[in-house]
């Protein structure tokens, strides 16, 4: 295991693999961590396919510093671009898995010189506004009072602040448009439980590249860790590759 140390002296886990251009680098999602099926399977695709690639744990994930509820998608953010300015050299394929695919767009925004091209997976884009709604009032009202609340759903539990909020409220995208002229592609399950199937075509309509595909699987979940899925990620990199 390698480690990136932040300015705050925070240390940031990752594996990189060298590797010839466009580097990959593989963004995670909520309370994830880079030892998935998905990153495992992209790792292998760019090691066959001599490209760098990098996979990293944000802070409070994985083995990266922190706990979870210290930080928040502002955070995050600042994770990604801190990887891609030091641990990668020139043009970028950027592979975002569920909120991992509202990081790879925010950060694009800083580093859009680098990043020729995106790959969703599940991407879940502002996804506060939605979370909260689906918080129960006891949750809401812990908040309001607390500043802090145990969230449980889906198997999983983790504790959410109000500033996870107010910072995911400013780093909203879809609200204007999404400035991006390069190659784009999402791909969604159609038995996602998590993210509605209709967010690949709300990015696709708030984002001005006029090269942007939606990829549905009919029997995919949120998890895109099947064959089937892997598959088609590795398909979606070899499209990008040749698109730019």
């Amino acid at each position: 295991m390698s480690y990136l140390i932040n300015k705050k002296k925070q240390k940031i886990a990752y594996k990189a693999t060298k590797g010839g251009s466009p580097g990959i680098v593989f963004i995670h999602g909520l309370n994830s961590d880079m030892n998935g099926q998905k990153a495992l399977s992209i790792e292998k695709y760019a090691k066959n396919n001599n490209l760098a690639f990098v996979r990293f744990d944000c802070r409070g994930h994985g083995q990266s510093d922190g706990k979870f509820e210290n930080f928040t998608i502002s955070d995050w953010k600042q994770d990604l671009i801190e990887v891609i300015k030091n641990l990668t050299k020139g043009p970028q394929i950027l592979i975002g898995s569920s909120m991992g695919g509202w990081l790879m767009m925010l950060a694009s925004k800083s580093k859009s010189k680098n990043i020729l091209g995106l790959i969703g997976l599940a991407a879940s884009v502002d996804f506060g506004n939605d979370l909260y709604k689906n918080l129960s009032a006891k949750n809401k009202n812990e908040i309001i009072k607390k500043g802090i609340t145990k969230y449980v759903t889906y198997g999983f539990s983790y504790l959410l602040t109000s500033k996870f909020f107010v910072e995911a409220k400013k780093n909203n995208i879809l609200n204007t448009n999404f400035k991006f002229s390069k190659p784009m592609i999402l791909i969604h399950g159609l038995k996602d439980e998590i993210v509605n199937a209709n967010m690949p075509k709300k990015i696709m309509k708030n984002t001005t590249s006029k090269n942007i595909q939606i990829i549905y699987l009919k029997k995919s979940t949120h998890r895109l860790s099947q064959p089937i899925d892997l598959f088609t990620i590795n398909s979606a990199i070899n499209t990008i590759r040749l698109l730019i």
